[in-house]
């Protein structure tokens, strides 16, 4: 008994081992190329990976298969979540033939698999600004690319979360009563990031700080003021905090050092 149970189970594993995915079973590329497609498209990504990932090592620069491979492996890649290993795939492609008409298509995947891995602005901006470089290449390299306005929509939203790290950095130390190093990346926030909507936060928070008995720096939050009014005239939280009034005429507070 105790023998036909391990015979059956050594049959088991010979059997699973007969049908494992070997690349090399493939006498051409063509033929590993068609394999790995059936493997991506019955969902056997990581098969399908281990075909394209072989024909981006043998195929030459010319091949017309190349960029298709590399362009396969990144999707692979992503499809099991692999995504930096996707965005070096995609880069490869955009690298190794940059006149493939997927080269701005792997740009674009490119950043938006290191978008992926930098999904909130707390962790390390090391993705998010890899996925700029990524944006900015595509922008760059291939300036009539119908994918162009869509880079630069990405671009945006990633300038929106480097604001809101800036800011959220910047609260830290306002809560903290370091106002000194608040008011410095408050300032960042304006200047780096001007088009988004933490700017306006961020000014309106200097003005906070700068109204604060212990600062008392009227001249500056008054300057700070006038920038908010001429960029946000109508905008209800800068009418509140930068209404004119008598006082504020008159002041002839400490301006900041």
């Amino acid at each position: 008994m105790r023998r036909s149970l391990l015979l059956g189970a050594l049959f088991a594993v010979s059997a699973t081992a007969c049908h494992n995915f070997n690349t090399r079973d493939y006498a051409t590329s063509s033929q590993l190329y068609a394999a790995g497609m059936a493997k991506y498209k019955d969902g056997k990504y990581a098969d399908a990976a281990a075909a394209f990932e072989r024909l981006t090592l043998d195929l030459p620069t010319r091949d017309t298969l190349l960029p298709l491979a590399h362009w396969y492996l990144g999707q692979a890649r992503l499809k099991r979540n692999e995504r930096l290993l996707a965005a070096q795939a995609f880069i490869r492609l955009s690298e190794t033939v940059p006149d493939d008409t997927l080269a701005d298509d792997a740009l674009l995947m490119s950043g938006r698999a290191y978008k992926g891995m930098w999904h909130t602005s707390s962790l390390d901006p090391q993705y998010g600004l890899l996925a700029q470089t990524q944006f900015r290449l595509l922008i760059g390299a291939y300036p009539t690319s119908k994918l162009v306005d869509t880079a630069s929509v990405a671009l945006r939203r990633l300038d929106e979360q480097f604001a809101s790290k800036d800011y959220e950095t910047a609260m830290h130390y306002k809560r903290r009563k370091a106002y000194d190093s608040a008011i410095l990346y408050f300032k960042d926030v304006v200047k780096n990031f001007p088009e988004s909507d933490k700017a306006r936060q961020a000014m309106l928070r200097m003005v906070e700080i700068y109204r604060l008995p212990v600062l008392d720096y009227k001249e500056d939050a008054a300057e700070v003021c006038d920038a908010l009014r001429a960029t946000y005239p109508t905008h209800p939280e800068v009418v509140a905090t930068c209404k004119v009034s008598p006082s504020d005429s008159t002041a002839t507070g400490a301006a900041r050092p």
